[in-house]
């Protein structure tokens, strides 16, 4: 097995290497026979090098290169991204040094070549690796409830494990040991903690990897600092959320971010008011009071996607399937245009770029009563993109969005938004994104947190 493993990293290391010549190749054509270099030989070179620095940089934060975790889909657009801020600095670069505004078309042309050969490139490794090696054997150990839920995402989202065993908690720790040591992985979901570390040193002991669906307390705990005040080593968890420095660097960035949306997808804005308008006669805009920082509430703004009387049984989720809204709300939903508004929002300051997903209070109250917890949400202002938006979707459970956006509040920098609102780009391709809940929820609670 370890063998096994081994392979499976060469060939990742061996595909990312290809990648960065490939691109290397391709900037360093562009720059040699597109653009009067004004430098020697070796500066030449030096260029290239600080090309390859930066998109390797910025395909590494996207995490572009973890060809043996990431889906094929996060991996293409990891490395887009990349490839087209690479581009974009690269041309700034070439327009400054030349002292002139050059031609933007090679580094175009260059930018949709790397683009092609990246993702047909990630294609054919990802079918090499499904054809060389077989899904790795997992075992999974649970709590209370059988993680249906979650098995059925990790079945639909990946054909890389293979879920071999299920053994409950009640079934005794020298049973479950004896039965996982078989298996290649581990998955460790919602166990009390006495069994859960017990079972995490046998598999260390085992050389068993080990893949732990994290509670709260451990995400609190994984971003606290590292003390030694004396020989016995501390983890400081401060739990106030963002500091004032980081407030004032986000809100900065905020009003930057959002008065140029404004100004840049008006059109798009303008065109959406005009069609939803037309549609039905009805209010173009959709209000709506949202919690935010400190439980404060505020009038939350949308492009209306649904009909006019949609709520008049009560605050509910949409559904898959849902016949409430119109035609052109699908497309406007699809398309994440209804949430333009909010733009405004952030403008005004009662929302973030990036932040928690702001719920509304009839919501809010009834996941409370079920997770007391879901109330640490509210330590950093609301936002329309975040860690539970990218890695989540329109119905994932309120646990996991939860712990998405503690993850978010504990790791907060300012590199971080950036990163956020980049991979946002790429839900907008992914339908799953604004998935409803079932036909028979009234909110998107499971069976384990009701």
């Amino acid at each position: 097995m370890y063998l096994q493993e081994e392979k499976k990293r060469f060939l990742a290391i061996a595909a990312n290497l290809i990648i960065l010549v490939f691109q290397a190749r391709s900037f360093g054509y562009v720059w040699s026979n597109c653009y009067d270099s004004p430098y020697f030989f070796r500066g030449d070179y030096v260029v290239i090098g600080l090309y390859m620095a930066f998109v390797y940089l910025i395909t590494k934060g996207f995490n572009g290169y973890k060809l043996n975790y990431m889906r094929i889909g996060q991996l293409c657009v990891s490395h887009v991204i990349a490839i087209c801020l690479g581009g974009a600095i690269a041309y700034a670069f070439i327009c400054m040094a030349l002292n002139e505004y050059e031609s933007a078309m090679p580094i175009l042309v260059m930018v949709g070549v790397q683009v092609l050969f990246v993702v047909v490139w990630l294609i054919v490794v990802r079918a090499i690796q499904t054809y060389l090696y077989p899904p790795r054997r997992m075992a999974t150990v649970y709590g209370n409830y059988p993680p249906d839920n979650f098995l059925e995402k990790l079945n639909k989202g990946s054909n890389r494990y293979h879920i071999s065993l299920m053994c409950s908690c009640q079934e005794g720790f020298e049973s479950i040991c004896e039965k996982i040591d078989d298996c290649e992985g581990v998955i460790l979901y919602d166990l009390s903690s006495e069994i859960r570390n017990q079972i995490i040193k046998h598999c260390y002991q085992k050389n068993i990897r080990i893949y732990v669906v994290p509670k709260i307390t451990d995400i609190i705990m994984r971003e606290s600092e590292e003390l030694y005040l004396v020989d016995t080593p501390l983890f400081l968890s401060r739990a106030q959320g963002l500091h004032l420095d980081q407030r004032i660097v986000k809100r900065m960035m905020d009003i930057v971010v959002s008065a140029l949306g404004i100004i840049l997808l008006s059109p798009v804005m303008l065109v959406t008011a005009i069609a939803i308008k037309l549609y039905d006669r009805g209010p173009v805009l959709y209000k709506q009071t949202r919690y935010t920082l400190d439980k404060k509430t505020f009038t939350i703004y949308k492009f209306r996607s649904m009909e006019m009387d949609a709520e008049r049984k009560g605050a509910q989720l949409a559904r898959k399937g849902d016949l409430r809204i119109t035609p052109i709300g699908r497309i406007i939903r699809r398309a994440h245009i209804d949430e333009l508004p909010q733009l405004f929002n952030v403008l005004k300051g009662d929302m973030s770029m990036v932040g928690p997903r702001p719920e509304r209070p009839e919501i809010f109250e009834k996941y409370s009563k079920s997770i007391p917890e879901f109330e640490f949400r509210l330590k950093c202002k609301a936002g329309i993109t975040g860690y539970a938006q990218v890695h989540g979707k329109y119905n994932t459970t309120p646990i996991d969005k939860l712990k998405l956006d503690l993850l978010y509040i504990e790791r907060y920098s300012f590199w971080l938004d950036i990163k956020l609102m980049l991979l946002t780009f790429g839900i907008l391709l992914s339908k799953d994104s604004t998935e409803g809940i079932e036909s028979d929820q009234v909110t998107a609670l499971s069976r384990e947190e009701k």
